[in-house]
C-alpha cells in the first residue's frame, strides 16, 4: 500500500469516527428531557415533539434540522436546556417546503431560555428570507423566569418573535399554528398572530394569565380549561379557528391546510436533471485530511458537484481561492472555495494554501459580482486561515482588496450558502460569508474549527498577556499555563461550541452536503430577488 493510500485510509477512519461522535451526541439530544418527562407527556395523551413533526411531514421526505445542538453544554446551573427546548427545521408538508417549529415539552415544560428565543428567531428568519410557510406546534410554559432578564426586553429577545409574526403576515408568508399544550403569557400571541390557529381539546390551552395568577391579581376563581381551553376559544372568544380532538386530528388538519396553499412566484434559479458526482461522495472522507495538512480542494469538489459541470473562472489567477461555476443536484451554483495546497502565482510567488492574498480576494470579488449579474446562487466552501499579513502584503494593499471582497459578499443579492469544512479563522470567516453575512444556511462538517486565529498562535498571545500580570513565573508553571490556555481556546474552536450558540445552523455528515445545499436553493428559489446588485463604493 502506498504512502498516499495509507493517509487516505487514516483520513477515512478519523472522519467517520468524527461523524459517529456527532451522531451519538445527536441521539442524546433527540431524547429531549429524558424518558420520565416523555412518559408524563404520553400519560396526557400527547405525542412527543419529534413524533408530531414526523407525523406532519410527508413520509420518506427529506428534513434539515436547524439548531439541534442549540444550548449544548450550556446552562449547567439550571440543569441544561437540551436542543434549546424546541425543534426547528425545513421539511415537506403536502409537497410544499415549510419551516417547522415545535416546542419540546419534555425540556423544562417547553420553557423559553435565551437560546430558545434565538433559535425561534432563526427559524423565522429562514421563513422570511425564503418566503416559505412556517408551522408552529405550540406546547410551552412560557419564559423561563430565572433568566427573564436575558429573554424578555432586548431587540433580539422574545418580543421580536411577535414582531416577526406581524411582518411575515404583511409579506404574505403563510403562518399556521397548532396549540397542542400550554400556550401562556406573551407566548399566547404567537398562534393568534398566525394566519390560522388550531387547538387540541383537553390538552391545549391559551391564556395571558393562568388560574393561579388570575386569582392573585383580581381574586377570580376559575379553572384553566374554562379560562382558556379549546371550547372556550372556539365557541366563546373566537381566538382559535379549529378544534381538534387529539394530536393526530390537529396534525391532519394542519397538513390539509398546507396542502391547499396556492403556488407562488419563484426567483428563477436554473435547474436541470441532477447528475451524480464524478467521484463517489463517500470518497470525501478520505480526501479531507485529519490534521490540517495541505490538500487540493478540487478533490472535495469532485465529490460534491454534478459530474462534468465545473467551469472554473480565472483558474490561473488568485490560486488560493477556487472560483467555479458548477451544478449541485442539478442547480446552477457559483462556488467560492479556499485552496489548501501551496501554489505558485503567475509572478512566481509561493502562496500558502488557506490564506487569502490580494489576487485571490480580487478574483473572488469579481466572481461574486458575475454570479449576481447572472442570478446564480453562491456556495462558499470555507477552509480559511485568514488574509496574508506582513509588509509585502500590506504595501500591496491587502486591506483594500480584502475590503473589496467583503463588500461584494455583503451586498450580494443572490442567496448565499456556507459550508465550513475545516478552518474558519479571523477575517477569513467574514470574507468567505460567515454568519454575519447572512448566508441562507450555514453548516459545518465535524472537522470544522471556528475562531479568531489558530489555537497555537492564540495560546501564545494569551500567555504573554497572562505573564505580564504574573511576576516570576517558572518555566514549569509557564508551560502548565500555556497548556491550560490552549485547552480552553481549542474547546471554543469546536464546531459543537459554535452550534450550541447558533453561529452555525447544523453540524452535518459531509455526505449530506449536496442534500442540504439543494434543499436550501429550492427554498431560496421561492423568494424572488427584489433589489438590484449594488456593491457600493469599492476601494481600487
Amino acid at each position: 500500500m502506498s504512502k498516499q493510500d495509507l493517509q487516505f485510509n487514516r483520513n477515512e477512519d478519523f472522519n467517520k469516527q468524527d461523524w459517529d461522535l456527532a451522531k451519538s451526541r445527536l441521539e442524546k439530544i433527540y431524547g429531549g428531557g429524558g424518558e420520565k418527562a416523555a412518559a408524563k407527556q404520553k400519560e396526557k395523551g400527547k405525542m412527543l415533539c419529534r413524533e408530531r413533526i414526523d407525523y406532519l411531514r410527508d413520509p420518506g421526505s427529506e428534513w434539515i434540522e436547524i439548531g439541534a445542538f442549540a444550548g449544548y453544554e450550556m446552562y449547567a446551573e439550571y440543569g441544561g436546556c437540551v436542543g434549546g427546548g424546541v425543534v426547528t427545521g425545513i421539511g415537506y408538508v403536502g409537497g410544499k417546503q415549510c419551516v417547522i417549529v415545535a416546542n419540546d415539552a419534555t425540556v423544562k415544560a417547553g420553557a423559553w431560555f435565551p437560546i430558545t428565543g434565538k433559535k425561534n428567531l432563526r427559524a423565522q428568519e429562514i421563513a422570511m428570507e425564503n418566503r416559505i410557510p412556517i408551522l408552529y406546534l405550540v406546547d410551552s410554559a412560557g419564559v423561563y423566569l430565572p433568566m427573564q432578564d436575558e429573554i424578555f426586553p432586548d431587540k433580539e429577545h422574545f418580543g421580536r418573535i411577535f414582531r416577526n409574526n406581524a411582518v411575515m403576515s404583511s409579506l404574505g408568508i403563510p403562518q399556521l399554528s397548532a396549540v397542542m399544550g400550554s400556550c401562556v403569557a406573551g407566548g399566547a400571541y404567537l398562534p393568534i398572530m398566525s394566519d390560522e390557529a388550531l387547538i387540541v381539546e383537553g390538552t391545549g390551552s391559551i391564556f395571558l394569565a393562568g388560574s393561579y395568577l388570575v386569582k392573585a391579581a383580581i381574586g377570580e376563581e376559575i379553572d384553566n380549561e374554562t379560562l382558556g381551553g379549546a371550547n372556550t376559544h372556539t365557541q366563546i372568544s373566537g381566538v382559535c379557528d379549529y378544534k381538534a380532538k387529539d394530536d393526530d386530528d390537529a396534525l391532519r388538519t394542519l397538513r390539509g391546510l398546507v396542502d391547499k396553499l396556492g403556488t407562488r412566484p419563484t426567483a428563477g434559479f436554473d435547474r436541470v436533471a441532477p447528475q451524480a458526482p464524478a467521484v463517489a461522495p463517500e470518497k470525501v472522507y478520505e480526501r479531507m485530511p485529519v490534521d490540517g495538512k495541505p490538500y487540493p480542494v478540487r478533490a472535495l469538489l469532485e465529490c460534491l458537484v454534478d459530474a462534468d459541470s465545473m467551469i472554473e473562472y480565472k483558474a490561473d489567477y488568485g490560486k488560493t481561492i477556487i472560483t467555479t461555476y458548477a451544478r449541485i443536484d442539478g442547480w446552477a451554483v457559483g462556488i467560492v472555495a479556499n485552496e489548501r495546497q501551496v501554489v505558485k502565482s503567475g509572478k512566481g510567488e509561493m502562496q500558502i494554501g488557506g490564506v487569502i492574498y490580494s489576487d485571490s480576494a480580487d478574483k473572488a470579488a469579481r466572481f461574486i459580482a458575475n454570479c449576481n449579474q447572472k442570478k446564480i446562487p453562491l456556495v462558499f466552501l470555507q477552509d480559511v486561515t485568514g488574509f496574508m499579513v506582513g509588509s509585502r502584503s500590506e504595501h500591496g494593499g491587502i486591506i483594500k482588496d480584502g475590503a473589496k471582497m467583503v463588500n461584494a459578499v455583503a451586498n450580494s443579492v443572490v442567496p448565499k450558502f456556507t459550508v465550513i469544512t475545516g478552518h474558519s479563522f479571523g477575517a477569513g470567516n467574514y470574507a468567505m460569508c460567515g454568519k454575519a453575512y447572512d448566508p441562507r444556511l450555514i453548516v459545518a462538517w465535524p472537522t470544522a474549527k471556528i475562531a479568531v486565529m489558530g489555537g497555537d498562535q492564540a495560546a501564545k498571545v494569551l500567555l504573554q498577556i497572562e505573564k505580564s500580570r504574573t511576576a516570576d513565573l517558572s518555566a514549569e508553571a509557564e508551560q502548565e499555563l500555556l497548556q491550560r490556555i490552549r485547552a480552553r481556546y481549542e474547546a471554543q474552536m469546536s464546531p459543537y461550541y459554535a452550534a450550541a450558540r447558533l453561529w452555525i445552523d447544523a453540524i452535518i455528515d459531509p455526505l449530506e452536503t449536496r442534500t442540504v445545499l439543494s434543499m436550501g436553493i429550492e427554498a431560496a428559489n421561492q423568494a424572488p430577488i427584489e433589489r438590484a446588485y449594488n456593491p457600493g463604493v469599492l476601494q481600487t
